[in-house]
């Protein structure tokens, strides 16, 4: 059997060479420092003007911020984890059943980013699902461990709710009617990808995940509270995102970008690896439908800027996002008028 993934449980002692990063692109982890100041954003306070004033400086100055209180069960979010952990422990071979390189797949075991066209491969696997509607999905998910399936719809729908609700409020802060947002993305696509970064022998010299931009609309991000590892770009600095126990990450993709006229930003961020111990997380993604034209509404325009990017609908957008390596240059700088 050929074995693509480095989930195996081997050790390695070094590197392999198709993972060395050139010196000018590695991590440099000794410049990283702690972000002190991110926004967490308590979804309960009861007090939704602050909170809409809290979403908007969050995203106009971070790009990013952590939510606590925010609807979605402890226990869904442990279950997702241990249905995760297990299904990453599986047989090599068990797992290899799910093993794809094609992105067109909507279930699939895959590793790094874009297999086939990149030089420098990247020290993750991960199982990317897609998760609406249901039950068109479900079906394609693994069915080892037996429990997979229901812990991740569970979670997967709570998510989904909670998304909805953060567009709500991205929307209201903005100064837009609350379904704005979601009125533009229309019938939105939501995926999962349960990323796993084995321990890595050398991890100043790769990534678990290269700087990149999200392509979606918002991501939602389940960070392992153990082994950090998200770090994100604050003014020109990599800085390191530690989680605040029992929060989300969410992450503004470059549709929020595209779609408040470049007044919030979509984050670069990026993946570093630990040499001792494995890291999982679990990115969930909100995407807009294919033929959902993407564009600023008229009050976000009509200040006498005029549109900072052309209109276009998510599958050419997404289209040109996977045919390119990942740290190229802010794949939106294609779309600007």
């Amino acid at each position: 059997m050929d074995v693509k993934v480095i989930s195996t449980g081997i050790r390695y002692a070094s590197l392999p060479e198709s993972y060395v990063r050139p010196v000018s692109e590695r991590p440099k982890l000794s410049e990283v420092v702690d972000c002190e100041n991110i926004p967490v954003i308590d979804l309960a306070c009861g007090n939704r003007a602050l909170t809409i004033q809290q979403i908007a400086l969050a995203c106009s100055q971070f790009g990013f911020f952590q939510v606590i209180n925010h609807g979605v069960s402890t226990e869904a979010v442990e279950k997702m984890l241990e249905a995760a952990d297990e299904f990453f422990q599986l047989p090599v071979e068990e797992k290899m059943k799910l093993y794809s390189d094609d992105p067109s797949k909507t279930t699939r075991l895959s590793t790094s980013f874009n297999v086939k066209k990149e030089k420098v491969h990247n020290w993750r696997d991960y199982l990317r699902l897609h998760c609406h509607p249901l039950e068109q999905y479900v079906p394609e998910w693994p069915s080892n461990p037996s429990s997979f399936k229901d812990f991740a719809s569970n979670y997967s729908i709570e998510v989904r709710k909670l998304g909805f609700r953060l567009q709500e409020l991205i929307s209201e802060s903005l100064g837009l009617d609350k379904d704005c947002v979601k009125n533009i993305l229309g019938e939105q696509g939501q995926h999962m990808a349960v990323n796993y970064y084995p321990p890595c022998p050398e991890p100043e010299l790769t990534y678990g995940l290269p700087a990149h931009t999200d392509p979606n609309a918002l991501t939602i991000l389940l960070l392992d509270q153990q082994v950090a590892g998200l770090q994100v770009l604050k003014d020109g600095k990599w800085v390191a995102v530690k989680p605040y126990p029992d929060a989300f990450v969410i992450n503004l993709g470059d549709q929020i970008q595209a779609l408040s006229n470049g007044r919030y930003k979509s984050v670069w961020h990026r993946a570093i690896v630990n040499a001792d111990k494995a890291r999982m997380s679990v990115a969930s993604f909100l995407c807009p439908c294919n033929e959902a034209v993407i564009s600023s509404p008229g009050n976000l325009t009509d200040n006498g800027s005029g549109a900072i990017y052309r209109s276009f609908t998510y599958a050419e957008y997404y289209k040109k996002f996977w045919s390119r390596n990942l740290d190229q240059e802010h794949c939106l700088e294609l779309f600007k008028n």
